[in-house]
């Protein structure tokens, strides 16, 4: 659904990685007016209340954000997306494991400036959907995800520690 003009002036679609593999997005990222009739748009945390917290929504929070209205609507929501402003800042990982320890099982999307050695991190607090702002990034992304065959220590994406999983 999102597109991008490149120079080109042809239209393209927007791309990501879910799961770990590079797919289309099919949500609209968010925008200053409302969205339109049947429009898959992410909606801010403000337009998401103005809106009456609908169900079936997608959310973006922004780091500074405090995820606590979210916490009773998580199992209605479609997408919860986290927008990094900067690469350096490390508070969207941290939101990413608090959502997942409240219960959250959707998609949850790290979004914005992001660098591919970050993706296995990400990968780790909660985040199965990465949107880079450059998506010439997706393929060393990619790589990085592939790098660990496995962790000793418990996170967001395996709870248990190497030693409780072994038989």
């Amino acid at each position: 659904m999102t597109t991008v003009t490149p120079a080109s002036g042809a239209p393209v679609q927007q791309r990501l990685i879910r799961d770990g593999a590079v797919v289309a997005d099919d949500w609209l990222p968010p925008a200053e007016q409302t969205p339109g009739e049947g429009e898959r748009r992410i909606l801010t945390l403000a337009q998401w209340q103005a809106a009456g917290s609908p169900a079936g929504a997608a959310v973006q929070l922004e780091t500074d954000d405090d995820p606590a209205a979210l916490l009773d609507a998580l199992p209605g929501l479609a997408l919860v997306a986290v927008h990094f402003e900067a690469f350096t800042d490390g508070r969207g990982f941290s939101l990413a494991r608090r959502l997942r320890e409240a219960g959250f099982t959707g998609e949850l999307r790290a979004r914005g400036s992001l660098l591919p050695d970050q993706a296995h991190y990400l990968r780790r607090c909660g985040f199965n959907a990465l949107e880079f702002s450059d998506p010439d990034r997706l393929a060393q992304a990619r790589e990085r995800l592939a790098v660990f065959s496995t962790d000793y220590q418990g996170a967001a994406d395996q709870p248990l520690p190497l030693f409780r999983r072994r038989a």
